[in-house]
């Protein structure tokens, strides 16, 4: 085959073959084939797209460039979850261990964050001694012990989607539905699970930005799924805002604890709920999502899903006792952000508040850079709230001087209306 001809099909509009994206992935994965043809191949995808089958060939392909991790010697349905990225959003640390204390099976693998997005693996790692790196075979003992593991992804997964990442970021070709689906899909598939739940971000903090965006690359991964025999569930949710009241690493454990204790956001717990009762349903445990959300909610309420959250971080090395302790979570340094104006609070542009959250430590810029695990913002009131002069609406935190321009920043993020808005979190869900 020759990479020139292959281009110009998909140039052209002609449908690739499976053998021609082999030839054309794995060439480039072993660096036989140059960067700037794959880069004129992900400009033909990026203006022409795929097909509903090039997509799922390209996802297969994508998937075998490395291991595949084989969970098959544990019984039951393997659940996974994964988010497209989001502002505060811890939601797999109190979605995993109500699934777990229902009878579910959580296997999970996940990376850190990078940018104004933060990493369920950033926020385990701020837990002292605990391990995110176990070996496949530890991977699979702790899951057997107590239905849940969560662990970061090896470099050995899905090479080809690393190679090809790297070269999309540098060439515009990000924003490609196909390539979007197949990135994600390949490396959930290659981590083993039976059954996945995808949270897509929609809104001005997310990747995807309108709804109508959202539902369709949903389809795409679902019909990926299909095509490999694999039950994949989408729900959409509203990324204007952050998940919950905290963004950072330590004071998000802080805050899976609080929601575990049953004193959470309500609409954070609602995400969580409604989340629990799609992969109850996956594992078979429930007949519809109406009886899920009730076993969930019973879980939540006795406090096995604590106890399992626990049990998980103590499975995994993790010391409890210290993310018990009041003071865990110690940042020597806070600026209050107070409100100016009488209202009710709109937090509009999650993004905002990333950014910000990055500024002060809370994420990285860069792979190599370190995190303060003690940085971050903790929303003193959220949407819909009313406000007086003078409340205190966002703390920001850090272990080095905050700087007050930082203020000025969060202040393009919210506003004060006259009335209450709209403000649902769950916009879709699609099977």
């Amino acid at each position: 085959m020759i990479a020139l001809d292959i281009i110009n099909k998909k140039k052209n509009k002609i449908e690739l073959s499976n053998e021609e994206i082999n030839f054309f992935v794995n060439g480039f994965t072993k660096k036989e084939i140059p960067d700037y043809q794959m880069s004129s191949l992900l400009m033909a995808i990026l203006l022409n797209g795929m097909s509903e089958l090039e997509i799922s060939n390209l996802t297969e392909i994508m998937m075998h460039s490395g291991d595949v991790v084989d969970l098959s010697s544990i019984k039951g349905i393997k659940l996974d979850k994964h988010s497209t990225g989001g502002v505060g959003d811890k939601t797999s640390l109190v979605l995993g261990p109500i699934v777990a204390s229902c009878g579910g099976i959580v296997s999970k693998m996940s990376g850190r964050g990078l940018g104004h997005t933060g990493g369920t693996i950033d926020k385990l790692e701020s837990i002292p001694n605990f391990n995110c790196f176990l070996s496949i075979d530890e991977f699979k003992n702790v899951i057997n012990k107590i239905g849940i593991s969560i662990i970061g992804q090896t470099d050995s997964l899905v090479p080809a989607d690393k190679a090809i990442y790297s070269l999309r970021d540098a060439t515009g070709t990000v924003d490609s539905l196909p390539l979007i689906a197949s990135s994600i899909m390949s490396k959930k598939l290659a981590t083993g699970s039976d059954a996945i739940l995808l949270d897509i971000k929609c809104g001005n903090g997310a990747f995807m930005k309108d709804l109508e965006s959202a539902q369709k690359l949903g389809n795409i991964m679902i019909k990926i799924g299909r095509s490999l025999k694999k039950d994949i569930r989408v729900e959409i949710t509203n990324m204007n805002q952050p998940l919950g009241i905290m963004i950072g690493n330590k004071n998000e454990i802080i805050e899976v604890i609080r929601t575990l204790s049953n004193k959470g956001e309500s609409n954070f717990v609602k995400l969580c709920l409604s989340s629990a009762s799609t992969m109850l349903v996956q594992a078979g445990i429930a007949k519809n999502e109406l009886e899920g959300e009730k076993i969930a909610k019973e879980s939540l309420l006795s406090g096995k899903a604590l106890a399992k959250f626990y049990e998980f971080i103590e499975a995994q090395g993790g010391d409890v006792e210290a993310i018990k302790d009041p003071l865990f979570w110690n940042p020597s340094n806070k600026i209050e952000v107070l409100a100016t104006e009488n209202g009710f609070l709109e937090i509009y542009d999650s993004l905002v508040f990333g950014n910000v959250a990055l500024k002060l430590g809370a994420g990285r810029k860069t792979k190599t850079d370190k995190i303060d695990f003690e940085a971050g913002i903790e929303l003193n009131k959220i949407t819909n709230d009313h406000v007086k002069i003078g409340d205190i609406l966002f703390t920001l935190y850090s272990t080095k001087v905050i700087d007050l321009s930082l203020i000025k920043e969060l202040n393009l993020g919210y506003k004060i209306n006259n009335k209450v808005i709209s403000n649902k979190i769950i916009l879709d869900k699609i099977k």
